[in-house]
């Protein structure tokens, strides 16, 4: 196994194009655990530790541009404002040894379905920035990112540089069942994002199916019933008959299998559960916030 040591962005992606089957390592915590059980052996590793700008970030008007390596240790400490929702899944991310070193880069590159960021980005609605040498900057949705177990939309000579990830625009929640509180591998996971300036709830599904997933039916209804019934406006409690629909219709956007950590049928409940009660969480966040702007504007 040769390890390829660029000091450069361009010198990584030279070394990308001229060695398409290199694996990209950064912190390393998904990579080297495949190695050290021989479930992985390639021919180059592909070091990116010496490329400062992808641990970097910048705070815009609108997203934040995350870079890939930039520690789940740093979202916490640094963006839980701007990312909560992302914030809050790096919290449930193994130990701390791993938060300080593994990033969202390495979740995206190995595409595994129960990735602890992915159900964050999904609610948020991020985009994936790759680059290679011959084509340039390609921004990929993240609906479009995940193509099957532990594949994703990347060519084989890019390489992912950055996230873009809309700030919160309102409260955002993340939810994850495991079989003990740390270093463990989510049984499935839920993450949810009110995004009151368009009016819509997104949501992203961990664990529960080939791929991270979106719960697409339960959104389309809960944005539905949240319109019809001017809960935007009025900051009424959701009513347990809408909660109860949003938790079926979610428990429906799984494909899960069975394995050691958990049954189909108790991830299929469990998401059903998470959904309901990240829900509950976000919504009476989003009317505290709104019964306090209204107060304040009464003042």
């Amino acid at each position: 196994m040769d390890f390829l040591r660029p000091a450069s962005w361009e010198e990584a992606l030279a070394a990308k194009a001229e060695h398409p089957t290199a694996v990209p390592i950064a912190g390393g915590t998904d990579v080297m655990v495949e190695i050290n059980f021989d479930h992985r052996r390639p021919e180059y590793l592909l070091d990116l530790n010496r490329i400062a700008e992808l641990s970097q970030w910048e705070v815009g008007e609108e997203k934040v541009v995350l870079g890939a390596s930039v520690p789940y240790t740093q979202i916490i400490e640094n963006l839980k404002t701007e990312l909560p929702g992302l914030a809050r899944a790096s919290h449930t991310v193994a130990s701390p040894q791993i938060r300080n070193r593994g990033g969202v880069g390495g979740n995206l590159g190995c595409a595994s379905p129960a990735g602890d960021s992915h159900p964050a980005l999904l609610a948020s609605g991020a985009h994936v920035e790759v680059e290679s040498q011959a084509r340039g900057v390609r921004l990929i949705p993240i609906d479009e990112f995940y193509k099957g177990v532990k594949r994703n939309a990347l060519e084989a000579d890019e390489l992912i540089k950055s996230v873009h990830i809309p700030k919160a625009t309102g409260p955002q929640e993340f939810s994850k069942v495991g079989t003990r509180n740390a270093m463990v591998i989510a049984v499935c996971a839920f993450g949810l994002a009110l995004h009151p300036e368009k009016r819509i709830v997104r949501t992203g599904i961990g664990s529960a199916a080939p791929t991270p997933v979106r719960a697409k039916e339960a959104e389309e209804f809960l944005n539905a019933a949240l319109e019809e019934g001017g809960f935007w406006d009025n900051g009424k409690i959701i009513t347990p008959s809408i909660a109860k629909q949003f938790a079926t219709l979610a428990s429906g956007a799984c494909n899960p299998i069975d394995d050691v950590r958990g049954s189909a049928n108790y991830r299929r409940h469990a998401v059903g559960v998470m959904a309901r009660r990240t829900l509950m969480w976000t919504w009476e966040s989003y009317r505290g916030n709104a019964e306090g702007r209204t107060l304040e504007g009464a003042a």
